[in-house]
């Protein structure tokens, strides 16, 4: 065990330098920006203290491997998330003058891409250290790739057991057969979008900064914003806000797609939009919810027509908001502007989310997808011969009975700590329990909006926020490494 532990803190050490280096970014916003003197420790400090632990536990272990098992990079990867966090919530105890855990509340829900936050004021900030939250979201959407390209100094066969762990990031097939040029691929895909939508949103008004920004955390699909009224804030100011408004649910859909399937787009042909199942089925999902809460809207008495485009913009904005489970508001969905009906609708959202390979969150739509195939099947076995053949197809290839097992106890799991963050919620708070679900579903989800408000989320005990810390890492990580993490014989193996 102790050998095995000494090689875990030995690839846990690139990780911490390269943190190091991740915190030095931002003192380029303090000098542009002509901060105080005072922002500049803001990041040295902990970027000090990130390489400090990154070249103890590199030259203390360096003579120390491990075999990299699926299991080894299950621990590896929970640890790292968590190591990382804790080392991110840094700057915003000395900026802030915050507490721990909201500080490490806030670096969670950036790295995991979650988008809740637990601070105001957003609008009156240093610059830097609203662009760290949008780094760490940023970093975070794809951010298991980063990890495992500054790991890659052992095997190709144990190294795929890292790119792997964090399921949902990536699946199992890549673009091209070395890894290193995947990590590449995906990261040349990521950045090109990014800077697209920057030009973009620079040409529909906004600053260099704020279309910087937005941009990062859109198709990181992790919601920051750098003002308290999200994209709100754009229409309020007197800004093309349609434009701007439009352009974000563009790249949000982007985030919330498989990157292979952008790589395909763009390397192969565009038939792959409508010839994967799970990126029509994504689209099938928008589009009907979408015009499900428009119907829903016209049965309660709105009359829609007289501002059609305002209705159908703000309701697919927040429609592939939640789905993609970026966060983004331009209508606060607890608001009377939603029916009933669309504020159910946007829970199922916050469990579905976005694609296989995408930056979202959510249990995923092509799981959700096999899930219902199975529900179908066994209602046709019903009627079928005992010993009859029904496998679960999915474009005509048969899903294992082991991946369905997989699938239905993830599904099984994420209910059953959906349910108990939402009695402790309901326990330690005086929400009620559709507000108690929505904060849990959204922790576990990564996606940042619920049915209260930010100012009673910076309220909550500290019980609470401890609860959403787990579920946001256990969302992002995809409960398996978080329980591996706590399991003593993982360790012993």
């Amino acid at each position: 065990m102790i050998n095995k532990v000494k090689g875990i803190l030995n690839i846990l050490s690139s990780l911490l330098i390269l943190l190091g280096i991740i915190l030095l970014v931002p003192i380029s916003v303090v000098f542009i920006y002509k901060e105080p003197i005072s922002s500049y420790y803001t990041f040295l400090v902990p970027s000090l203290i990130s390489f400090a632990f990154g070249g103890m536990f590199y030259f203390t272990t360096k003579n120390s491997k491990t075999e990299i098992t699926l299991t080894t990079s299950m621990i590896i990867c929970a640890l790292a998330w968590i190591v990382i966090s804790i080392i991110g919530a840094i700057p915003f105890m000395i900026n802030l003058n915050k507490g721990f855990i909201d500080s490490f509340f806030e670096a969670v829900s950036g790295f995991t891409t979650t988008g809740i936050t637990v601070f105001e004021g957003l609008d009156y900030m240093d610059l830097s250290i609203i662009f760290w939250r949008a780094l760490i979201q940023w970093v975070g959407g794809l951010g298991i790739l980063t990890f495992f390209l500054f790991v890659t100094f052992s095997g190709e066969g144990d190294i795929w057991q890292l790119f792997s762990a964090e399921g949902h990031k990536i699946n199992s097939s890549r673009p091209v057969p070395n890894v290193f040029q995947t990590v590449k691929i995906l990261w040349l895909i990521y950045g090109s979008l990014t800077l697209t939508e920057t030009i973009l949103l620079m040409i529909a008004g906004m600053s260099f900064y704020d279309a910087l920004t937005h941009s990062m955390t859109s198709l990181s699909t992790g919601g920051f914003s750098r003002y308290d009224a999200s994209i709100a804030y754009f229409k309020e100011a007197g800004y093309n806000y349609r434009a701007i408004e439009y352009i974000i649910t563009l790249f949000m859909l982007f985030g919330g797609m498989n990157f292979l399937i952008h790589y395909k787009v763009i390397f192969d042909t565009p038939k792959y939009l409508v010839k994967d199942l799970e990126t029509k089925k994504y689209f099938k999902i928008i589009l009907s919810f979408t015009a499900l809460m428009l119907i829903s809207m016209i049965m309660a008495g709105t009359n829609i027509f007289a501002d059609f485009e305002m209705y159908f913009r703000t309701t697919i904005f927040q429609v592939v908001s939640v789905i993609t489970t970026t966060g983004f508001g331009t209508q606060d969905i607890g608001s009377a502007f939603f029916t009933s009906l669309a504020k159910q609708l946007f829970i199922v959202l916050m469990i579905v989310g976005g694609c296989v390979g995408s930056t979202s969150g959510g249990i995923k739509v092509i799981r959700i997808t096999i899930l219902s195939k199975l529900f179908r099947r066994e209602i046709r076995k019903i009627r079928m011969p005992s010993r009859a053949v029904a496998p679960v197809l999915v474009e005509q290839t048969p899903i294992s009975d082991n991946e369905i097992y997989r699938i239905s106890g993830l599904f099984f799991g994420w209910l059953l700590i959906i349910v108990i963050g939402s009695g402790i919620t309901a326990l330690f708070s005086d929400l009620d329990a559709f507000q108690s679900i929505s904060g849990m579903a959204s922790a576990m989800g990564n996606i940042g909006p619920f049915y209260f408000s930010v100012e009673k989320m910076s309220t909550l005990s500290p019980v609470i926020k401890l609860t959403y810390i787990f579920g946001m890492l256990a969302g992002r990580l995809e409960i398996l490494p978080l329980m591996v993490l706590f399991n003593r014989k993982a360790w012993l193996k």
